[in-house]
């Protein structure tokens, strides 16, 4: 496939700035960045305001984050950064004398090296939503690309004379590209996205580039070139992109302090975003995910934030679930490890698991008998990682800087450099189309006016020029240009034969094709933004069956985690041990609970813990309450103090507890005699017998006691030993027996 060559010391007027346009001091740093948001109305209030003359509010408020010239590298940036720490006046101020050499030289190499991974290495930009490596790959294909794979070795080989470094992480950047679909077409064994199976070794399989990179990525003419880190090669700064490749791609970079996570997208959804805002109206993208599965967006908006993805599960005969559809970031491996996880947990109702992924995804899931489907796709998506969530900060590289960017604000300086690409490209095409039209017409009139019978008597070169000229004289109200030294030059190498053969027909012709396309090229200079809506439409058709969205949009319904795990685990107790737990054999049932749950368990002397749902623990014989924690729940206490006998009621909440940690609700040297959930109506009391004791049984209504902390002291009852106490009417008490009513003091 020929290709139009380039010229690298000529650029052409357009370019799209980069990081590595500061590579080399004899290319100046390309200003695109007024062209690329040239007639949108939709810029950034702060680029905007810069544009009017006016300063940026927050410049002023704060010391700007990054350098204000676009085009100074970032290590200046970092320099001012850290000038905090040389300049004298400055708190942090550290003498010259206390830095010695190595501290000098982790400074400059410091700077230096963040510089270089920010701009060069782990950060995309949006102008080609590429980084270096990628881009590399990329142009390392086109030049090669005869429509036939090749072999990826051999692409990678081609790539190391642009990129310096080794060449595995190249071989691991085209089968990322690859599994991604829209760039690089593979064949063989390029590993699995859903198992998570790595790619075969690059001597093995071969790629070439897609329909949609070969046509939207590549233009040498519009494309600036600079030398490569050797100086032997020219690789391009930036490739002219028509494409919103930033977010249709996705990236993952680490860098000195920044990192970036910016989520893939619908590529036929971002080419409806783009008409919409060519055309000024409103417009929303949302991620898509080539796993496909389902999300929930609420808590994500315009880049930032999160997203829960889900599996996609179904339900099938013989109590059986299938998952077809993995959540984003999740392997088929990683997905069956958290099922066993939670199976062994018993936080799943699942006996068995069959993995039946070839190139769809396909595990079994086989449940236990008598679970229902429904709650156990609900425990999947609580406890294992059928339901994940993943976190969007898109930070990138723009106009040469770091900066974080919303999604909308990416698109539309994606379209913007769209519209400034195809003016560029319509004003070439015109320039060309203005050249074939003035050569078709001078060799039309030099053969049919016969102005080559001027130069039959000229002896010398510069006669025959001057005689061709003079020709054209009277024929110059039909040309569009004055004739050229170099046009006669090109005229007068017209051989004989095919002056002789001349088809004055054809000739006239092809002028008028040449004369209709470029009234076709000016009318879509003229209305460029409805050319602009109709390339992006033709686009859409040719691509909408290809790219059709995979994850679906859903509001996820919230799980209640306890009410699945309720009844997960049986606390039990040994009373002749005195052990408490759910793992306790042949003893006798207490109550059921979660792991999630917290326990409180209460002594007779009034101490009191709160603890998980413990496998075994020794509570000796003397445990008055053990119960599910909850602080808010009502109880009443009836307590007699040892050292004056005198007995006390309280009615309390727990509140707050730290976990493990020994309580008192009662105060030391105390025995419980009674502790109960709620407020009983009545007490009933027997008092042991004392001499001249005439009341022996008496009744307290509690109710009169106001609720109170657990710490709370309580109100005294009686000053009388208690032999017994009940809240319903025991058979021990005598009706005839004088029992007047207590009084709570």
């Amino acid at each position: 496939m020929s290709k139009p060559q380039r010229k690298a010391s000529t650029p052409p007027p357009h370019a799209a700035a980069g990081p590595a346009a500061h590579e080399h001091q004899d290319l100046p740093p390309v200003q695109v960045t007024q062209d690329l948001l040239f007639d949108l109305n939709t810029l950034p209030a702060e680029r905007a305001a810069a544009k009017a003359g006016q300063p940026d509010a927050r410049a002023s408020a704060e010391e700007p984050l990054l350098p204000t010239d676009p085009s100074a590298p970032i290590s200046d940036h970092l320099a001012v950064t850290h000038a905090a720490h040389t300049d004298p006046s400055s708190e942090h101020f550290v003498h010259p004398s206390e830095r010695g050499p190595l501290g000098r030289l982790l400074d400059s190499n410091f700077l230096q090296f963040a510089s270089y991974t920010i701009c060069h290495r782990a950060i995309p930009t949006v102008e080609d939503g590429l980084k270096p490596v990628q881009r590399r790959i990329l142009h390392s294909l086109y030049e090669k690309d005869d429509g036939r794979f090749i072999k990826v070795a051999s692409v990678v080989g081609h790539a190391m004379q642009y990129h310096p470094h080794g060449d595995q992480s190249i071989a691991d950047a085209i089968v990322n590209l690859t599994n991604k679909r829209y760039l690089i077409e593979g064949q063989g064994n390029f590993g699995n996205i859903h198992t998570g199976d790595p790619a075969a070794a690059s001597r093995y399989i071969e790629c070439r580039l897609t329909e949609l990179a070969r046509h939207e990525l590549f233009n040498p003419k519009t494309t600036r070139y600079t030398k490569s880190y050797d100086g032997r090669n020219e690789e391009p700064l930036l490739l002219p992109s028509k494409l919103p490749l930033l977010l249709m791609l996705g990236a993952e970079g680490i860098a000195v302090g920044l990192s970036t996570a910016m989520l893939p997208h619908n590529f036929i959804e971002l080419l409806e975003a783009q008409i919409a805002i060519i055309q000024k109206k409103p417009f929303q993208v949302l991620p898509d995910f080539q796993t496909g599965g389902q999300m929930d967006v609420r808590e994500y908006t315009d880049g930032h934030g999160r997203i829960k993805v889900r599996a996609k599960i179904a339900p099938r005969q013989n109590n059986r679930l299938i998952i077809t559809e993995l959540p984003f970031g999740q392997t088929t491996e990683a997905l069956v490890e958290s099922i066993e996880e939670a199976i062994r947990k018993k936080k799943v109702p699942v006996r068995q698991i069959n993995d039946f992924t070839a190139e769809n995804v396909e595990i079994e899931l086989i449940l236990t008998a008598g679970a229902p489907q429904e709650s156990a796709t609900k425990a999947l998506f609580a406890f294992t990682n059928c339901e994940v969530s993943v976190s969007s900060r898109p930070v990138v590289l723009f106009e040469n800087r770091p900066r974080e960017m919303p999604v909308s604000e990416i698109l539309k300086a994606n379209t913007a450099q769209l519209l400034v690409l195809l003016q560029r490209e319509l004003e070439i095409r015109q320039g060309e189309l203005q050249e074939e039209f003035h050569h078709k017409t001078l060799e039309r009139i030099f053969i049919e006016e016969r102005i080559y019978k001027r130069i039959e008597e000229c002896r010398t070169y510069e006669l025959v020029q001057q005689a061709v000229i003079e020709g054209f004289v009277p024929f110059r109200k039909r040309l569009r240009r004055d004739v050229t030294h170099e046009d006669v030059a090109k005229l007068i190498q017209i051989p004989i034969r095919r002056i002789s053969l001349y088809d004055i027909n054809k000739n006239r012709e092809e002028i008028e094709n040449i004369l209709k396309e470029l009234a076709e090229v000016e009318e879509n200079l003229t209305s460029l933004r409805a050319y602009a809506v109709k390339y992006l439409k033709n686009l859409i058709k040719k691509y909408k069956d290809q790219y059709p969205r995979r994850t679906g949009i859903v509001t996820f319904g919230e799980i209640e985690i306890r009410s699945l795990t309720a009844t997960e685990l049986t606390l039990k107790i040994d009373r002749e041990n005195g052990y408490i737990g759910h793992d306790i054999r042949n003893a006798e049932a207490l109550f059921q609970c979660s792991s999630l749950d917290k326990i409180i368990v209460c002594w007779e002397d009034g101490r009191y813990k709160v603890m998980p749902p413990p496998d075994k623990f020794f509570v000796d014989k003397n445990m008055r309450y053990c119960a599910i924690f909850d602080r808010d729940r009502q109880m009443t206490c009836v307590y007699t103090q040892k050292d004056h006998g005198f007995s006390y009621v309280k009615r309390f909440t727990f509140g707050g507890a730290i976990q493990n940690k020994e309580y008192r609700l009662a105060p030391e040297n105390c025995e419980l005699l009674l502790l109960q959930e709620g407020t009983p109506e009545t007490l009933y009391l027997k008092y042991r017998p004392a001499k001249s004791q005439r009341i022996n049984q008496q009744a307290f209504t509690p109710s009169e006691v106001m609720v109170k902390g657990v710490a709370s002291r309580g109100i005294q009852m009686t000053s009388k030993a208690i032999a017994k106490i009940d809240t319903q009417k025991p058979r021990w008490w005598e009706n005839d027996a004088e029992s007047p009513r207590g009084v709570l003091l």
